[in-house]
């Protein structure tokens, strides 16, 4: 099998310090917060990031301080992921701002669902709009996918020009309102994909760590990170996405699955 490739979702929209006192904002937290994870093994950094208030925000300014403050302090430098899925109820034309801080990757939600008790909102005309600012700017999306219909989104973007092959997915299981994480699930996930695709798993809250030994089991990539999962065990606060991802390197052990380093999982990614 090839080499596995983690990915560390260091911060996302939705948590707060309340629910972990451990959830890096700062540009200096969060910068800090991704060289423990590249340390770890993390060859991904998928970004969120916040204002001085602590609140999520699209701000490419923001975006930009905290991608300069990680490649300052991360050397070498994991691939950078910008999200443009923003918070629950941002507007579309927030969403695209990250795209100006000069990612290598940004995420592209290829459909709405559920989320939780709110929608997470994106139309197709929104999905073609940010595949081809992302395509225009040489940025490589994520297709972020919840339900199955999203990769048949994906294809047709795919067929239109709009998404180079070999596209790059991140199945996201376990939202409440998406799709259950279940292996029958990830299976006919996997099956739909466009031949040549790459793939990583989002196991959510409790889903992460069975998800995440699935997916290395299924030849998959894996996402953890403060994002998705708070816990390292039950009842056990992970003090950074650092020690997810740590879990995840011993997962892979297990599995006599080699870890990707930064330059190996660009080139399995093709962004040589």
């Amino acid at each position: 099998m090839e080499k596995v490739i983690i990915t560390a979702a260091l911060v996302g929209a939705e948590l707060t310090r309340e629910q972990t006192p451990y959830l890096p904002l700062t540009p200096d937290e969060i910068a800090e917060a991704a060289r423990l994870s590249a340390e770890a093994g993390a060859a991904v950094l998928h970004i969120h990031v916040r204002d001085d208030q602590g609140r999520p925000t699209n701000s490419a300014g923001r975006f930009q301080e905290v991608l300069r403050e990680i490649r300052e302090k991360c050397r070498p430098c994991p691939l950078l992921m910008v999200s443009t899925g923003g918070a629950v109820g941002d507007s579309f034309q927030s969403r695209a701002e990250p795209l100006e801080a000069g990612p290598e990757i940004a995420s592209l939600n290829a459909g709405s669902v559920n989320f939780g008790d709110e929608v997470f909102s994106n139309p197709l005309p929104f999905i073609e709009f940010l595949a081809k600012r992302e395509l225009e700017k040489g940025i490589k999306p994520e297709i972020e996918v919840y339900d199955l219909s999203h990769i048949e989104t994906a294809i047709q973007l795919i067929e239109k020009g709009f998404i180079k092959k070999p596209a790059q997915f991140q199945l996201v299981m376990g939202v409440k309102g998406g799709i259950a994480a279940t292996e029958e699930n990830l299976r006919l996930f996997v099956s739909r994909l466009p031949a040549g695709s790459s793939w990583t798993v989002a196991g959510i809250g409790r889903n992460e760590f069975p998800m995440a030994e699935l997916a290395i089991k299924l030849g998959g990539n894996v996402r953890v990170g403060l994002e998705d999962n708070i816990y390292l065990e039950k009842g056990v606060l992970a003090k950074g996405s650092h020690e997810l991802v740590k879990r995840v390197v011993e997962l892979a052990d297990r599995y006599h699955r080699e870890v990707a380093s930064i330059e190996e999982a660009r080139k399995i990614l093709c962004l040589a």
